[in-house]
């Protein structure tokens, strides 16, 4: 009962999830009418990853409601598909992109709680989170739980954007591949082999290639081709796409403004000189970083040999992608390939003092080590990239596999500024920083 004058009694307490958002909603608020520019260098340093690890630690909060919403099939009472599809009405998203959240998020909650737990705690981002769970499912149905666990563990691992590997979500996918490795060596190569030679059937069988007249002058298409294939083919655009090429050739590398020709339209104008250009009878091909344009596939003799004296473990390509060691062996039969058994007897590696310019086969070596610009944070593919003397010609430096490094042209040019200081680490990255 009320007393007449008296204080009401309070309203429930609001759902703590419901208070966050609201509480976020003020944040954000303030944090629209702040300035960015007027941030320190320091101050833009510490709060932009900080900003990532945030948007991690929110995705787990927005995913563990996606799954709520989705178990009580939110949307029905509207005549919703399902509450993927309302979701994505209601918040003006692309539907397949709300059913990779709803699924993940189903992930989330049937198990996986090392990676639920460092997405909640911002060591993880989305993207890795799924490429780790999407590693744990394809792992052999007969392994058991315990390995299962390793497997996870060693991923989150690897991801943790506190740990030292830091591996992006392109990498910790290749090391999903060969997680068996770590946790089930015994098993790992039967299983890979397996894995690798049923996708390039399953590719091989359903590459397609259409094109059509679009009534302006132009030919539109698709196709979709095995990966090694795709490979060659990228590095073959990447090639005649470079801007030392282009420049040469007087083509277009930057718009009349300065601004960098976007990849889709470099590559376009790459592929119709690729169609104009190839000489069929020679079969030459465009030049990238000082040799040709080529995928390099790296194999032992075991794997080349096969069979009961052989090995079926798969093959790596200078890409960091994967094909089997069935497809290495046709590809000796049928195609001209480069092996990267190098230093042997027909090619050199060390020239010593004798020349200042690395070989083809030392660039070869050099793309393998490197695997495109050795600079922290730069994702620029080998065949853009320059080879740095570690230490200068000029200064006694030589002309070896060792002493080198691959860099792109910004990067290159930042080695030989004496405004700035590069510093190689153990695994081989190189950071700069300003000389104060």
């Amino acid at each position: 009962m009320t007393v007449l004058g008296s204080t009401p009694p309070p309203l429930p307490t609001a759902h703590a999830l419901v208070r966050f958002t609201e509480d976020l909603a003020s944040l954000l608020d303030e944090a629209g009418g702040a300035s960015a520019w007027s941030l320190t260098p320091a101050e833009l340093e510490e709060v932009l990853p900080r900003l990532t690890r945030l948007e991690a630690r929110l995705t787990e909060v927005r995913l563990r409601v996606l799954r709520e919403a989705d178990r009580a099939s939110v949307g029905d009472d509207v005549g919703a598909t399902n509450t993927p599809a309302w979701w994505a009405h209601v918040t003006g998203q692309r539907v397949p992109a709300a059913r990779v959240a709803a699924a993940l998020a189903e992930a989330l909650d049937a198990g996986h709680e090392p990676v639920r737990t460092a997405l909640a705690a911002g060591r993880v981002t989305a993207e890795q989170a799924r490429v780790v769970v999407a590693a744990v499912a394809e792992l052999p149905a007969d392994l058991g739980p315990d390995l299962v666990a390793d497997a996870e563990a060693h991923l989150v691992g690897l991801a943790d954007l506190d740990g030292e590997a830091r591996l992006d979500p392109k990498a910790l996918r290749v090391a999903g591949r060969k997680i068996l490795d770590v946790v089930a060596p015994q098993i790992a190569e039967a299983h890979e082999a397996r894995v690798l030679e049923a996708e390039e059937r399953e590719a091989a069988a359903a590459a397609t290639f259409t094109m059509r007249p679009d009534g302006h002058g132009s030919m539109v298409g698709r196709f979709k081709i095995p990966l090694l294939d795709g490979e060659i083919l990228a590095k073959h655009l990447d090639a005649i796409a470079a801007p030392r090429h282009q420049r040469a050739i007087g083509g277009t590398t930057c718009d009349a403004d300065g601004t960098r020709v976007a990849k889709p339209l470099r590559w376009g104008q790459a592929f119709c000189e690729y169609l104009e250009t190839r000489d069929t009878a020679t079969d030459g091909s465009p030049k990238a970083g000082g040799i040709a344009a080529t995928v390099v596939v790296t194999a032992t003799l075991e794997q080349l040999l096969g069979g009961l004296a052989g090995s079926d473990r798969p093959a790596l390509l200078d890409t960091g992608e994967q094909i089997s060691a069935a497809q290495v062996r046709r590809l000796c039969c049928e195609a001209g390939i480069i092996p990267a058994v190098l230093g042997g007897p027909s090619q050199v590696l060390d020239l010593g003092r004798k020349t200042r310019f690395h070989t083809e086969p030392q660039r070869i070596a050099i793309m393998l080590k490197d695997g495109g610009c050795a600079s922290v944070g730069c994702d620029w593919p080998p065949g853009m990239c320059h080879v740095h003397h570690k230490t200068p010609w000029s200064r006694g430096g030589h002309t070896t596999v060792k002493d080198a490094v691959m860099l792109c042209p910004r990067h290159h040019t930042l080695a030989h500024d004496n405004r700035h200081q590069m510093k190689t680490d153990r695994h081989g990255k190189v950071t700069f920083s300003r000389r104060t």
